[in-house]
């Protein structure tokens, strides 16, 4: 693998210093974001291994993806984001379901071999971060909280790089290397195009080891070869040189003023240590803006972790992805304010955690130390956003742009977590800053 990756890079750089003639003194330019849905191959050999010699069949080895990028480009070279999970088949042992996901976050690096225009076919690599969740939990979940509390250890749960404690937690260095195909659709009367793209290529960790948990290797979880498609809005070239118009980047942090009172009052009465504090927060921002009509997308994830006791410990996580939508009312020079409104999805985990586990095969054949509760919803928010953009380089190839974000997010759901009612806490006003690129 190694050999290929030296190729790739090799090839990546020689791209990139070869400009493709006259054509190229122009400076072409195009922003994109998008959303991506594929399956790519995995395989955990060892865990296998101790499957087949006790006689049982192995896992299931392929992976579902759903992912959120963004990509801009200036003249053939193309830089980017992706952020995607990738979700495996559950596999079935006695009353057991055995699953596992990888969540991933990429900076993408590319070469694009034709001109700026409808099509495109781009060389790219990537380097980014990971997390991974392994778990062998009962088909039949726990539906009381008391009766959970008292009694968590359904199964097993192994976490790496967790961000179920905050995604200030993603780690582990991960490489991917591939090919992207795209195809651009006017949309009549907009700036902005549709365009669909298909990417292929492979993806792995480039050091041995660094994916073991409790004397097992899982590094091939985060090995194999994929292929995604997707679509979603792009300002090409012909466009992009309208002021109203650009597609922009943000990573967002704030503050969300919720407590777990109620729910810590449970973890006490239970014997636990409570939940401290307001639930910590990252996340993306990507945003279209045409005649002062914005549209986009937000994915943030908040947490709270702790010790739960000498045993145990606890993490209470919400994901959050929204579709947003909105106006700005307020344009002057690079400053703006805009009003935005958001509907998307929102789930909500408490897990609870032995500390000190047993590895394998021993941790295999007892199997009861874990557990979690869990839910999801809709969501709606409303939100006030301000914003300055700050043009970088004399030839102002893009905006540094800064935002400051208020606003209220409403449970549309029962948030339940095992019958208790979780509405209150998922339902507070927050406060977001914003850092991020428009070219």
């Amino acid at each position: 693998m190694s050999i290929f990756f030296r190729i790739s890079l090799l090839f990546l750089f020689l791209g990139l210093l070869c400009p493709k003639g006259e054509a190229q003194r122009l400076l072409d330019k195009r922003s994109s974001f998008y959303t991506t849905v594929g399956i790519s191959g995995a395989k955990l050999n060892q865990f296998d291994n101790l499957l087949e010699e006790r006689g049982l069949t192995g896992l299931r080895r392929r992976y579902r993806t759903i992912g959120l990028g963004y990509q801009t480009r200036i003249n053939d070279f193309v830089l980017g984001m992706e952020l995607f999970q990738n979700r495996s088949a559950q596999s079935r042992l006695d009353d057991y379901r055995i699953g596992y996901r990888t969540s991933r976050a990429m900076l993408n690096i590319g070469y694009s071999f034709t001109e700026e225009g409808k099509f495109q076919l781009i060389h790219y690599m990537s380097m980014g971060v990971g997390f991974l969740n392994f778990q062998m939990l009962p088909e039949k979940r726990p539906s009381n909280l008391d009766d959970f509390l008292a009694n968590p250890a359904n199964g097993i749960i192994l976490r790496k790089m967790d961000i179920h404690k905050g995604s200030k937690n993603f780690g582990g260095f991960l490489t991917e290397i591939g090919f992207q195909l795209s195809y651009d659709f006017n949309i009549l009367g907009r700036k902005e195009a549709l365009f669909v793209l298909a990417k292929m290529g492979y993806s792995f960790s480039p050091f041995e080891g660094k994916w073991e948990m409790n004397q097992m290797s899982f590094d091939n979880t985060q090995a194999g070869a994929f292929f995604r498609v997707g679509a979603g809005v792009t300002l090409p070239d012909r466009n992009f040189f309208y002021k109203d118009a650009s597609v922009s980047f943000q990573l967002l942090s704030g503050i969300h003023f919720t407590q777990a009172d109620a729910f810590n009052e449970q973890l006490v009465q239970a014997g636990y240590e409570p939940l401290g504090g307001k639930p910590s927060n990252l996340g993306l921002r990507m945003l279209v803006e045409n005649g002062g009509f914005l549209y986009g997308a937000d994915v943030f994830n908040l947490s709270n972790s702790g010790s739960a006791n000498e045993q145990r410990e606890h993490s209470l996580n919400s994901l959050r992805v929204y579709a947003v939508a909105g106006h700005k009312f307020i344009q002057f020079r690079n400053f703006s304010i805009a009003g935005l409104a958001g509907l998307g999805f929102g789930n909500l985990r408490y897990s609870l955690l032995q500390k000190n586990k047993p590895d394998f095969p021993e941790l295999f054949e007892q199997r009861k130390f874990d557990g979690y509760l869990r839910n999801s919803g809709l969501m709606g928010k409303p939100e006030i956003m301000v914003e300055y953009g700050m043009p970088v380089t004399k030839r102002k190839l893009f905006d540094l742009v800064f935002s400051a974000s208020l606003g209220y997010e409403l449970a549309l759901a029962n948030y339940r977590l095992g019958e208790f009612d979780m509405a209150n806490y998922m339902s507070a006003p927050y406060l977001m800053i914003g850092l991020g690129v428009r070219p």
